[in-house]
């Protein structure tokens, strides 16, 4: 990096903003995904949309290539800055610019952190509902480029359901506005849509307008024993066609189970081959309809009910799903978290599959996720410096993508493509989709500088 061009952006953000010693950016050369790291040449932390523009106009001159990057929370290795550049992160960019209690929308910055705009609007008596297991941490623009799910994916979808709106800048600093505030706009092309699973590919958002709904009224929480997983996976498909959409309808294998128990000690049954973990919510009356009709769809399939009869004890049902990844992570040195997803129908065949497949090349894979919405977690256990026992981990990991696949469901479900799936992507979505992409990329960044080298293009 240019000692001219460092000092042109020193004067403008601050040195503090600016971080070009090593050690500094190695903390930027990889994300939450296993993958290989790369040294960014620079990392810059905007604080605003006049400061945002300078450095991509610049960046922009010099032909250096930008990666967007918020919290780093992605599971891909979509935020490797994979041909070096400016790593640009958005978490001073951290502003709540408006709670619309009126027309139930929020406008916020790109690096506002999600949970802190979930607590803050239900100050309001309203609802953000997308809630990615690393909320507490993860912003609100990696949530839109990433499409982030969360556990209450089944009944109130995810973050593409909740984008009115977008502002953004391209790779020449032009800024470009999509959406808005209004229900209905179909103004131009669909441009929050386009960048929804970008991967800050295409753009770079400054601040993101969100759909909010009104705060559900009560809730009521349920943890359920089952002696067998397929008896588990039976019920969630039982739940589903019976057409009672709980908030939340999550899976834990045997394994997770005591990775969690013996991290938290909260009392899981640990030796339950699995367990459901249920919410219902909306008006009393509903929630006390819809739980009498779970209770006994689980009871049907051999499940074992026990309610959660206050805060304290719904509290320690979701802390034990959303602990699940952090506690399996202790056991070994390397983690992967893949998010293969299937039809809901086919949920009892991916975790047969997933078990044979863990025993076939002798592994460790625990089994989690928001079952009621297909979207499963085989998290794989292992460590990258055991060459052989790691080639066996790939050949898992191949297998598992295909079988997703061949049940009808998709590679990814909320973790994103970036570096570690883009192999697989020509195999899902076809040569002409990949080509289409290009163009696509192509003509809004020709000289590929936003987030190059990802999802294969």
């Amino acid at each position: 990096m240019k000692k001219s061009l460092v000092k042109e952006l020193e004067k403008r953000l601050g040195k503090s903003s600016v971080l070009i010693s090593e050690g500094d950016r190695a903390l930027f050369s990889y994300d939450a995904a296993y993958g290989e790291k790369v040294l960014p040449d620079i990392v810059v932390f905007p604080e605003n949309k006049d400061d945002l523009q300078f450095v991509i106009n610049l960046m922009s001159e010099n032909e250096i290539p930008i990666i967007t990057r918020g919290a780093g929370t992605n599971l891909s290795g979509g935020t490797v800055p994979v041909s070096g550049g400016c790593v640009l992160v958005t978490t001073k960019m951290n502003r709540i610019l408006e709670i619309n209690e009126k027309d139930h929308y929020a406008v916020v910055e790109a690096g506002v952190v999600t949970k802190q705009l979930a607590d803050k609007v239900e100050e309001y008596g309203l609802f953000y509902p997308p809630d990615p297991g690393s909320m507490s941490i993860s912003t609100i623009g990696g949530n839109v480029a990433e499409n982030a799910g969360g556990l209450r994916g089944l009944k109130y979808g995810v973050t593409k359901d909740y984008v009115m709106g977008v502002k953004l800048f391209d790779m020449a600093g032009n800024e470009v506005i999509g959406g808005g505030k209004t229900v209905k706009l179909v103004t131009g092309f669909n441009i929050p849509g386009l960048m929804i699973s970008s991967e800050g590919m295409l753009g770079i958002m400054y601040e993101i307008i969100l759909k909010l709904v009104p705060k559900p009224a009560t809730s009521k929480s349920m943890l359920v024993e089952y002696s067998s997983v397929i008896d588990a996976c039976n019920t969630v498909s039982e739940i589903i066609a019976s057409k009672i959409l709980p908030s939340t309808l999550e899976l834990m294998d045997n394994f997770t189970i005591n990775a969690v128990e013996e991290s938290e000690k909260i009392g899981l049954p640990v030796k339950a081959d699995a367990l459901l973990l249920i919410e219902v919510d909306g008006h009393p009356a509903v929630v006390e309809d819809e739980f009498i009709m779970v209770k006994k769809i689980c009871e049907k399939n051999k499940g074992y009910v026990k309610v959660a009869d206050n805060n304290e004890e719904r509290d320690n049902l979701w802390t034990a799903r959303r602990k699940a990844l952090s506690c399996l992570a202790r056991l070994k040195p390397t983690l992967i978290l893949e998010d293969a997803t299937v039809p809901r129908s086919k949920i009892p065949d991916m975790m047969k599959a997933i078990k044979e497949n863990a025993s076939k090349y002798n592994i460790t894979i625990g089994t989690f996720g928001h079952a009621g919405d297909g979207n499963l977690h085989p998290t794989i256990l292992t460590d990258k410096r055991d060459e052989d026992e790691f080639r066996r981990v790939e050949k898992a990991i191949d297998e598992i993508f295909e079988k997703a696949l061949l049940f009808g469901g998709t590679l990814s479900g909320e973790h994103g493509v970036g570096l570690l799936k883009a192999k697989y992507m020509e195999i899902e979505v076809g040569k002409g989709t990949i080509i289409f992409m290009k163009k696509l990329k192509n003509g809004i960044d020709p000289k590929n500088l936003l987030n190059p080298h990802k999802m294969g293009l």
